[in-house]
């Protein structure tokens, strides 16, 4: 463990035109992919580089609450696409009417087709009773998490994974299936594999669900208000 009487900033690194690029272009070329995974395993070391890198995202408290179940075994997998099935039917109903037949048409099909499933986990008793920045925000291990996600998510666009995030399952579905001990949460139930073809923006908008907003939008100066 470094000592910290030695601890010091050292100089910033400044990042050329093109490695700058390179960032804004995977971010910009992320999606959400659901449905155009191939059959191919990911290899081993591209594995652990994109699980490193989501290793190295921010977290409170250097606590590091996150844990990445990886999930192939297909009788698990089935459970899980179980679990989908019941919660999806309960999301068509939930859907407004006139949007139902647009939903139902959205091919949800990652939990079968990638080679991998991660459940994203948050351990909340980790870092002990006091951890740095939790002490008025409570959930910020939860926060953290979702960078791990973000991070992951990056990467895996910069080694060619495509990514997708199931959000539509019961928490006490994952905890029962996954065998999840009480202080932990599952955060993200994630579907990652090669893929061949990707929309060129948001699936969502190309299938008329939503549209992106502007950035203008969404800028606030001070105060809400």
């Amino acid at each position: 463990m470094p000592d910290p009487s030695t601890c010091a900033p050292q100089p910033a690194r400044i990042f050329t035109e093109a490695e700058r690029q390179a960032l804004y272009n995977v971010i910009a070329n992320r999606r959400d992919v659901r449905n155009e995974f191939l059959p191919d395993p990911i290899a081993p070391e591209v594995l652990t580089r994109i699980l490193r890198a989501a290793h190295m995202a921010p977290s409170v408290g250097l606590s590091q609450p996150w844990d990445f179940l990886l999930i192939r075994d297909p009788a698990r997998r089935t459970q899980v696409r179980a679990a989908f099935t019941r919660a999806n039917d309960e999301a068509t109903e939930m859907a407004p009417p006139e949007k139902r037949g647009t939903y139902a048409a959205l091919k949800l099909e990652g939990i079968d087709k990638a080679p991998l499933n991660i459940c994203v986990t948050c351990d909340r008793s980790r870092g002990g009773d006091f951890v740095l920045g939790r002490t008025h925000q409570p959930d910020m291990d939860l926060y953290s998490t979702v960078c791990a996600v973000q991070t992951l998510w990056l990467a895996a666009r910069a080694e060619g994974i495509g990514m997708g995030w199931v959000s539509i399952l019961r928490e006490e579905d994952l905890r029962e299936i996954l065998l999840l001990p009480a202080h932990v949460t599952p955060v993200a139930y994630l579907c990652l594999g090669h893929v061949k073809d990707l929309f060129d923006g948001p699936e969502l908008a190309h299938r008329g669900w939503a549209s992106r907003t502007s950035l203008e939008d969404h800028i606030r100066e001070e105060t809400w208000d």
